[in-house]
């Protein structure tokens, strides 16, 4: 069974078309499963129907026919999203004959849906002309069977091959950076791919080096010009990214690979597709994410090589307006060399959300998305939609969707210049309650960053980002230095740095950590406390960057029980001991940090009460708690529907967070997502929350929502949601509360 399961999915797979793939399909099966007739039939959301596609067995009029969602016994597969298996089809109450077919010669029926992620796609059928039940393992072959098929239908469905797609294209990809654009498509398929690099030998090969060297000098002389395009713009961390290119360029191993593959009579482009190849290979196969993405980084530096070993000089492409740049796989060089203001958002075929390319869309504010399975020949020149916030990549839409969309995208913009114009006010609610507004700030928090105005201080300092950008642990000097300069920029105001907190989805390039569940194991606190060297040099480190400043409080993270709490607080005072008695020698008096921790483990919360003179605040960790509470892993795009922050058991225990913390006289405060998000943000005031910490990019909406809604307001809307049974009510109940104040553009549609 199983070999014949797999030569009719092969065959499926291969074909050209979605006909051609049915009409194998249906003839395969009959064959595999010796019965007199296979028929299927595809849903059409739009005319709400089943459309009899192929059939063997059956007869297939000229003009196309079907059953309406509501109609026959396929109705009722579809309806019921399970198998049916009848005996005599024409007994069943909800048969219905289908003219001119000759169905009318088959007695048994067996049923089965093709779903792909809960929408039932089509009905996969079987029948005989004895009249019996199919048994046990004839219907486990078909339910397995039409399981297998859903991936490939899925497929057809997201190329635009599906019967209800005639006027227009609705392909999903992954959100990577938000937004929306509206704009012609546009794909350059001109650049030699490495895959298109074919073995090559050279005549000369002193030359074939020159040119190699040639290469590799254009293409850093790009890399440095990139960066100081942007050194005024961007995060510090977003201009690593271009020095890391450059340090591989500079890997003494890498050009001495790259020449030795030349000298003995490789052409240059074989010998960087060699060699790129080579080394992608070692990083793509570890299990490790971080690493994984350096192989796509390998990858890109062979490209920009292979695109200067024929062109000596990059001209910037000339366009008309802004277009939507269609890629395989998108890389900050295409990026940095469109020209400003001709880019209105990217759509890639391969690529991640955590990719250097997406965080580059994110830090210039260009909708992205990656992971699109498109056809570029489909998509090329056509007017498309780029949805930022729900993933959407719609091809030419019909006019009612463009007109919505461009109407989104113009209160989008108008609403940006609005509460940019307010940013540096202080955050009160329109009856005046001050909310305290804090940065999550990852390897940089730089002066230059408009938001920093606006802001009550860093309420997250993710001190991991330097640890993720070296190639070893950084020495206590380089923490300090590193550590001082964020401190410096908010001389006045509060920053609550978090010890490292690495694995999960954040491993150290360095140190492999290889676990099945990295997210339930050696991650946070956990990590720290078994190597307490790594722990009290960055604890050392951030209690020499304070000195002087006195405007530094640290937070523990992913603390599951009081002992690992203790514990922490015993290597802090150690090392609290050394750096005073080192402050003192300077002259300097050494301020003791307060000391807070991350309530993200479920089990902390039944442990608050012991809280009480062990800590000097709390912060909820929104993100790490909801994933905890519903046992969904946030970056499994399976279970990724499940994953809710507005889930009535995740709102309920942030209110009893923010109780017991009022109780004790503890200060609470959210660092998550859903502090920055407006529905969140709502709730979180009305429960009781006046500190709430966000990415720079959510800030000034922020604020400006929070102005125009008053606490009695939010408080009602609050007990509304912990009262609720679904999340989806307590959506539906705020958008409709904001959309009535006028305030609907700051919500998006979906999760």
């Amino acid at each position: 069974m199983l070999t014949q399961l797999r030569e009719i999915v092969e065959k499926v797979a291969s074909a050209q078309n979605l006909i051609e793939a049915l009409d194998l399909l249906v003839v395969s099966t009959c064959q595999a499963m010796k019965t007199d007739c296979c028929s299927v039939y595809i849903a059409d959301d739009k005319r709400q129907k089943y459309t009899l596609m192929a059939s063997q067995g059956l007869n297939k009029p000229r003009h196309q026919i079907g059953l309406r969602f509501d109609e026959g016994l396929v109705g009722l597969v579809g309806r019921r999203a399970e198998p049916i298996n009848v005996a005599d089809a024409r007994t069943h109450p909800h048969f219905k004959h289908l003219p001119g077919t000759g169905e009318e010669l088959f007695g048994s029926f067996f049923g089965t849906p093709i779903i792909h992620q809960r929408q039932v796609l089509g009905v996969l059928v079987i029948q005989q002309r004895q009249r019996r039940e199919f048994d046990e393992s004839e219907e486990s072959f078909m339910v397995t069977l039409a399981a297998q098929l859903a991936v490939i239908l899925a497929h057809a469905k997201a190329q635009g091959m599906w019967p209800d797609q005639h006027d227009g294209l609705h392909l999903v990809g992954s959100a990577a950076s938000s937004g929306v654009a509206v704009a012609k498509a546009w794909w350059d398929d001109n650049q030699l791919q490495l895959e298109q690099v074919l073995p090559a030998s050279c005549l000369d090969i002193e030359a074939e080096q020159e040119r190699l060297s040639i290469a590799i000098e254009l293409a850093s002389a790009e890399f440095r010009r990139l960066r100081k395009r942007f050194d005024s713009d961007l995060h510090k961390e977003t201009l690593a990214i271009f020095d890391l290119f450059s340090h591989l360029l500079n890997d003494p191993m890498l050009r001495k690979d790259l020449f030795a593959k030349v000298s003995v009579g490789d052409q240059a482009e074989w010998a960087i597709r060699q060699v790129v190849e080579a080394y992608s290979a070692r990083f793509a196969n570890m299990k490790d994410e971080y690493l994984k993405e350096r192989a796509r980084d390998l990858r890109e530096l062979g490209q920009r090589l292979l695109f200067f070993l024929h062109y000596d000089d990059v001209t910037e492409q000339q366009w008309d307006e802004p277009i939507v740049l269609l890629t395989r796989e998108l890389t900050a060089a295409m990026l940095a060399t469109i020209p400003p203001g001709k880019l209105a958002a990217v759509v890639a075929q391969e690529g991640a959300a955590n990719s250097h390319a997406a965080i580059l869309s994110r830090a210039l504010g260009i909708p992205a998305l990656m992971g699109v399975d498109f056809i570029p020949e489909m998509v090329h020149n056509r007017q498309v939609i780029v949805d930022g916030y729900r993933g959407d990549l719609l091809v030419t839409p019909n006019p009612h969707v463009l007109a919505e969309y461009r109407r989104l995208l113009k209160e989008e913009n108008e609403l940006a210049k609005i509460v940019e114009g307010e940013l540096d006010k202080a955050s009160y609610t329109k009856d005046n309650q001050r909310i305290y507004i804090h940065l999550n700030a990852g390897l940089s928090a730089d002066t230059c960053i408009a938001v920093n105005k606006g802001v009550d201080g860093v309420g997250l300092y993710r001190t991991e980002v330097p640890f993720l950008l070296q190639r070893s642990f950084p020495s206590e000097e380089e923490q300090t230095s590193q550590y001082r300069a964020i401190l410096a920029t908010y001389p006045d105001q509060s920053v609550v740095m978090r010890t490292l907190d690495i694995g999960g989805d954040k491993p150290l390039p360095y140190l492999s950590i290889e676990e099945d569940n990295p997210f339930l194991g050696w991650r946070g606190i956990r990590f720290t406390l078994d190597h307490p060297e790594i722990f009290l040099i960055q604890v050392r480190a951030m209690l020499k960057a304070s000195m002087g400043l006195d405007n530094m409080d640290i937070l523990l993270p992913m603390i599951s029980g009081i002992a690992e709490l203790d514990e922490a607080k015993g290597l802090i005072e150690r090392a609290y001991c050394e750096v005073a008695a080192y402050a003192e020698e300077q002259g300097v008096e050494l301020q003791r940090p307060r000391l807070g921790i991350m309530i993200e483990v479920p089990s902390i919360l039944y442990q608050l009460p012991a809280l009480k003179g062990r800590v000097d605040f709390i912060s909820v960790g929104s993100n790490d708690l909801t994933q905890y509470l519903l046992a969904v892993d946030r970056n499994n795009a399976r279970v990724a529907n499940i994953y809710d922050s507005l889930h009535p058991a995740v709102l309920n225990a942030l209110k009893h967070i923010i109780d017991t913390g009022n109780r004790l006289e503890i200060p609470v405060s959210v660092c998550g997502e859903l502090a920055g998000d407006p529905v969140g943000a709502l709730l979180l005031v009305g429960m009781g929350y006046r500190s709430l910490s966000m990415n720079t990019r959510n800030v000034a909406k922020i604020k400006y929502i929070l102005r125009h809604i008053t606490l009695a307001e939010m408080q009602q809307l609050a007990q509304f949601a912990l009262t609720a049974a679904l999340a989806d009510d307590v959506r539906s109940k705020t958008t409709d509360f904001v959309e009535e104040r006028g305030l609907g553009g700051f919500i998006r549609a979906g999760k």
